[in-house]
């Protein structure tokens, strides 16, 4: 027993330590070995390996263990989660049937113990020797994440590349980091493309992480370096449940009730034109100021975040002024339908903050779907059964009112600032489509409508207009919002409401 333990314990080392010229060429390229990531990403000593001495068959020689994948569970803040970490010092993290194999089994047993599943993608892709099982690994990675979707937290991290099918497991899942410079995620490379259109381009202007971040939205998150990326992993798994069945982990009440914030009247201009930055009030209504945005350079016109309420989590939407005026366009839509779906899965509360003009207007964003993209986010607020809270800072025009969880949609409690202006579209426009015969007999236009967008705003822009009726509970001083906000969520905390009986619905996507 002695030399048999001996021996376990040396093979145990050399599987654990890895092939140092391996780990010499990962240093070498500015990245972590995947045991070095987890380490980072779990508790200390927390992680038990699942299948360490796995391996391909073949020949001892060149099937080594693990088969280029760690996977085990772990803890972080001693809440259990699932993980993964392809290991490109093997096959260079390449896809086989015994890789595919440990994946199978750490969403089987994430989706059993009902607990977050993470995935560190740093992997080559298919193991092109291994043909169609390679392929067959990967469908059966896609098919267990369309499973777990709403079930469990999913999150993918991409630190190395991430090609070809393999990129559609970052796009299954809830939430996707990357880290600039090392992560690439594409379904053909640059030599492809150079193939088939003869366009020249880099690994990274092709699917680098900003070109996610900013430009096709795959990715949530982007850091410069791998620690503090793993360290928001770590950040944002502390706002989320462990799956659909458990309530997010709260934290201590913050005396939010009472909570008199005067900064808030501040930073939102009267004026309806004049620009401020969502983020401020963000933080103003969040507790410690602290809040997790989510997709911060894609879609920028519209905010989504993750934050805590008096100890509850919550999320955030809110249009932002210093973008596009607010105005909602197609990528705008997507990402916060995405956001509400997500939330409304887990059971977060939504508090979504409205001043927004209108959708964005142009041949562009018609051709492009602007419609059936806006539709996406009436479905997805229409569709939610969380408790929700809307609150009118000033501007609500139009169709873009009603998607931003108006009254009309199921909103349960409606609030609004004196400043808001709830109606079809601005007195501006108003005046011109209502008295444009008027305008073109009068002498002196500018004056006349001048006269006419004052008397409008009077009469139908005034701030009780749509309080009167029913349409906002309650006219708020803003230094008073978060205490509102604390006292609805503890208000509707119980709420419970049965969705449809029907298979599902069929989301305009």
């Amino acid at each position: 027993m002695r030399v048999l333990r001996q021996r376990r314990d040396e093979l145990r080392a050399r599987i654990v330590g890895g092939r140092p010229d391996g780990v010499h060429r990962q240093h070498s390229l500015g990245k972590l070995t995947a045991r070095e990531r987890l380490a980072l990403l779990l508790d200390d000593d927390s992680f038990v390996e699942l299948e360490p001495y796995r391996r391909q068959a073949g020949a001892a020689a060149a099937r080594p263990h693990t088969d280029g994948v760690v996977a085990g569970s772990g803890t972080i803040d001693g809440r259990r989660v699932f993980v993964y970490a392809q290991d490109f010092t093997l096959f260079g993290g390449s896809l086989g049937e015994a890789h595919a194999a440990k994946i199978h089994k750490v969403l089987d047993l994430a989706v059993a113990a009902g607990a977050p599943v993470i995935g560190l993608n740093d992997s080559g892709g298919a193991r092109i020797q291994e043909g169609v099982l390679a392929l067959n690994g990967y469908g059966g990675i896609f098919r267990r994440q369309v499973d777990a979707s709403g079930v469990i937290p999913q999150i993918s991290v991409i630190v190395g590349p991430c090609a070809g099918g393999a990129a559609y497991s970052p796009a299954l899942a809830d939430f996707t980091f990357m880290v600039r410079d090392t992560a690439r995620m594409y379904l053909t490379g640059p030599d492809v493309v150079a193939a088939v259109s003869g366009e020249q381009v880099s690994h990274e202007d092709l699917g680098g992480a900003d070109v996610h971040g900013v430009h096709s939205g795959v990715a949530t998150v982007v850091h410069d370096d791998e620690e503090t990326c793993l360290e928001d992993v770590r950040y944002l798994v502390s706002l989320l449940p462990s799956n659909y069945l458990e309530p997010a982990p709260a934290a201590a009440p913050t005396g939010a009730k009472d909570d008199h914030r005067p900064k808030l009247a501040e930073l939102v201009p009267v004026e309806p034109n004049q620009p401020y930055d969502m983020r401020d009030v963000f933080a103003e209504l969040a507790d410690e100021g602290e809040f997790f945005e989510l997709h911060e350079g894609w879609a920028k016109n519209v905010l989504c975040a993750l934050t805590r309420i008096d100890g509850r989590v919550v999320g955030l939407v809110g249009n932002q002024p210093v973008v596009f005026a607010g105005v909602l366009d197609g990528p705008a839509s997507q990402k916060a339908a995405r956001f509400v779906r997500f939330c409304d899965a887990f059971g977060i509360p939504l508090v979504s903050l409205v001043d927004v003009p209108g959708f964005l207007p142009g041949v562009e964003q018609e051709r492009g779907g602007i419609i059936r993209q806006g539709a996406q986010l009436l479905h997805a607020y229409c569709e939610a059964t969380v408790p929700r809270i809307q609150v009118v800072l000033r501007k609500a025009y139009g169709g873009a009112y009603i998607v931003m969880d108006s009254r009309s949609i199921g909103c349960d409690l409606s609030l609004a600032w004196p400043t808001n202006q709830i109606a079809v579209m601005g007195a501006e426009g108003a005046v011109n489509v209502l008295h444009r015969r008027e305008l073109a007999d009068a002498d002196d236009p500018d004056a006349v409508r001048a006269e006419l967008v004052a008397e409008y705003t009077e009469e139908f822009l005034h701030p009780q207009y749509a309080a009167e009726r029913g349409l906002v509970d309650d006219i708020v001083d803003p230094a008073e919002t978060r205490a509102a906000l604390a006292r609805g969520l503890e208000m509707l905390q119980d709420k419970r409401k049965p969705g449809p009986a029907r298979k599902h619905g069929n989301q305009p996507i």
